[in-house]
């Protein structure tokens, strides 16, 4: 909002993607509304796990293309720390806890965001997810006994989907806007890990240097991981104005999306 130069009685929506609410309810939009004071917001939380910065960014422009909303905040915050089973190396070692924002206006003369392509394959879910904690295994002596309560991921599985998912969402976003990724200045994949982002980089045929990694730093924080990159990426100096930008994310649901940014 400092950035932005935008006050809290300015922002009329705010969306945070997140699959570590406070609680189930209300939303965590609505407890951020709150302490911002931002008290002529409309709020709502939104999951799609690690695709949610890009998920919430496309709502998010569809409300200021329909003229419904004028400035909205988009927030991606995660503590996996609170879901994270560290008895299981698997997992334990992979995730983090953080938090990236973002605040969008029209801009006169400016595009921003010129296409999102989104996805999702819910016959897959079973590769990453949490069992219990929802209506269909709610908390019990018993469930939390069977450890239902912390995230569970197939690893080889899940690496395959990514790679494959988020290669072919990318190359549509590209598509759609005519454009190669020789013409990307700064590519911003989600911070899953290493491998992950230099197989992607590989099949797209970037350089080594268009893409932006930081996961060394944070690990994976899900929903978050893009939002705190394309922070670092900014305040770095990787961008200017005018630049273009390829943000690529993939999560659980399973779900993946990638998003051309003229910055």
């Amino acid at each position: 909002m400092k950035m932005a130069g935008v006050t809290a009685d300015q922002i009329d929506l705010i969306i945070v993607a997140t699959i570590t609410p406070d609680m189930p309810f209300p939303s965590t939009a609505c407890l951020v509304q709150h302490k911002l004071g931002a008290k002529r917001a409309a709020a709502f939380d939104l999951e799609a796990a690690c695709s949610g910065f890009i998920y919430a960014l496309e709502i998010g422009q569809q409300f200021i293309m329909s003229r419904t909303y004028e400035t909205v905040l988009v927030i991606g915050a995660e503590k996996l720390s609170s879901i994270t089973d560290w008895t299981d190396r698997n997992t334990c070692v992979l995730f983090g806890d953080g938090a990236g924002a973002a605040i969008l206006q029209n801009r006169q003369g400016a595009h921003g965001l010129l296409t999102a392509v989104m996805g999702a394959d819910g016959g897959k879910a079973d590769l990453l997810f949490m069992p219990g904690g929802g209506s269909r295994c709610p908390a019990t002596v018993d469930s939390l006994k069977a450890r239902q309560h912390y995230l569970r991921m197939e690893g080889k599985e899940t690496f395959k989907n990514a790679v494959q998912a988020m290669q072919t969402a990318a190359e549509e976003a590209l598509r759609r806007c005519e454009i190669t990724v020789s013409q990307i200045k700064c590519i911003i994949p989600h911070q899953a890990n290493r491998r992950i982002i230099d197989a992607v980089g590989e099949r797209l045929g970037a350089k080594p240097e268009q893409l932006f990694v930081n996961v060394n730093k944070f690990g994976n924080t899900s929903a978050a991981s893009v939002g705190i990159a394309l922070d670092e990426a900014v305040s770095s100096g990787r961008m200017q104005r005018g630049d273009l930008i390829l943000l690529i994310v993939f999560g659980a649901g399973l779900t993946w999306g990638a998003a051309v940014i003229e910055w």
